[in-house]
């Protein structure tokens, strides 16, 4: 059974984070949620457990097992890393190092050879901000592969890109990855 470990951020997509594991486990994938702490305002880690099977990660400082570094396992025990939503915050975090979190912390850890994808979801302009793009264009540098924002009317109002991609895009592209890298 392939495992992936998924990244929620705090974004109003958030809630999608409950489609992707359900489509997932369909597929019989093994999902692993981390959370960071604000996202859990959007959608409640225990949704997510329910959906998952397997417990939500929000705190880098609680180790379940005394055998085993949490963040270590997590990230060196999976066939593929996904964050979505990924936030500029986010974004920018593992763009520049910051290990901060249990999510920033777990993409700190995982090895370069795995596939890493992120689903951007922000304010149009937020996303355009030659910050976020620059930060983007350093985790391509790293070996991330952006699924990208699609255009449509954003949670504030706006139309323009930032939403993050469909779920059903998003499942394509795990598979598609899934089915071609190994067992780790």
């Amino acid at each position: 059974m392939k495992k992936v470990v998924l990244g929620v951020s705090a974004s109003i997509a958030a809630y999608k984070a409950a489609s992707i594991i359900t489509e997932l486990k369909k597929r019989d994938v093994d999902v692993h949620v981390i959370m960071t702490q604000h996202s859990t305002a959007f959608i409640t880690p225990l949704t997510l457990q329910i959906l998952s099977g397997n417990p939500v990660h929000v705190d880098v400082m609680t180790e379940p097992s005394v055998e085993r570094i949490n963040h270590i396992y997590l990230a060196q025990n999976t066939d593929l890393l996904l964050v979505a939503p990924a936030t500029a915050n986010t974004l920018g975090k593992i763009a520049n190092g910051i290990a901060d979190d249990m999510l920033s912390t777990v993409c700190m850890a995982t090895p370069q050879t795995m596939p890493r994808l992120i689903a951007p979801a922000m304010n149009t302009k937020m996303y355009e901000n030659p910050a976020t793009q620059k930060n983007l264009a350093t985790l391509k540098e790293y070996g991330y592969e952006e699924i990208t924002p699609v255009t449509e009317r954003l949670a504030c109002g706006d139309v323009g890109i930032g939403a993050m991609a469909k779920v059903e895009d998003i499942i394509d592209i795990v598979m598609a990855k899934l089915n071609e890298s190994p067992l780790v």
